[in-house]
């Protein structure tokens, strides 16, 4: 066998193997659900500072999925190279977010199906997952954890500014309290029953309360 014959019988084959139609079809589609990908992910985003690259990297890694996908299914010999060359690598970057995970396979799921060529799960599954995300991320202010940091002169001052709080949320739980000769601190967590918020400028204005401060937070406690 001659350098042509090898030549020929492998790189012109592989030319070949997937139709451009194939090709162009499934990276537009990859292109296409990964910006869906990448405005779901900005529509649901609650973190404190939003990352626009991560958000590119969504839309990148459905594409980079798909390609990758598209030249192992279309060669048995380079499927099994390319096992090998993937895992030798390792990702250092944090997760900041846990939602970040689910957007991450996410991505690379849509690409793989792409390039399996199961178009029509790939589109209505995204569809689904996106519109789950946004039922049950976006929810409305008033259903969200609060802390109520409340400091107060004594025991009798403590009970009125409690009893307060109860009358004007739908959730009461202490999570912590703290002592002091002349001084008490409390961590409440609180539901509130709307969006207003005016009860903590009355509950810092009652006597015998020192400050009173509304803190929101993601559901987790410590201590």
């Amino acid at each position: 066998m001659t350098f042509k014959d090898i030549f020929k019988s492998s790189f012109l084959e592989n030319v070949t193997s997937i139709s451009i139609l194939d090709m162009v079809l499934a990276m537009a589609l990859a292109f296409a659900i990964g910006i869906f990908i990448f405005l779901i992910y900005k529509k649901t985003y609650q973190g404190v500072m939003y990352s626009t690259s991560f958000g590119v990297t969504l839309v990148a890694l459905t594409m980079i999925t798909t390609l990758v996908i598209l030249a192992v299914t279309s060669n048995v010999v380079l499927s099994l190279g390319m096992v090998g060359a993937l895992s030798i690598v390792r990702f250092r970057a944090a997760i900041k977010e846990p939602l970040d995970i689910a957007f991450l396979f996410w991505s690379i799921a849509v690409g793989i199906v792409l390039a399996a060529g199961m178009l029509p799960l790939a589109v209505f599954g995204s569809i689904i997952i996106g519109v789950m995300l946004l039922i049950f991320t976006n929810k409305k202010s008033h259903l969200m954890p609060y802390i109520v940091v409340l400091g107060c002169n004594d025991h009798a001052s403590e009970q009125k500014a409690t009893e307060y709080i109860r009358s004007k949320v739908n959730k009461f739980s202490v999570k912590s309290k703290s002592a002091q000769k002349g001084s008490v601190e409390l961590n409440i967590e609180i539901r509130l029953k709307d969006d207003n918020t005016d009860f903590i400028n009355e509950l810092a204005g009652m006597d015998g309360v020192n400050s009173a401060v509304l803190v929101s937070y993601n559901g987790e406690y410590a201590g």
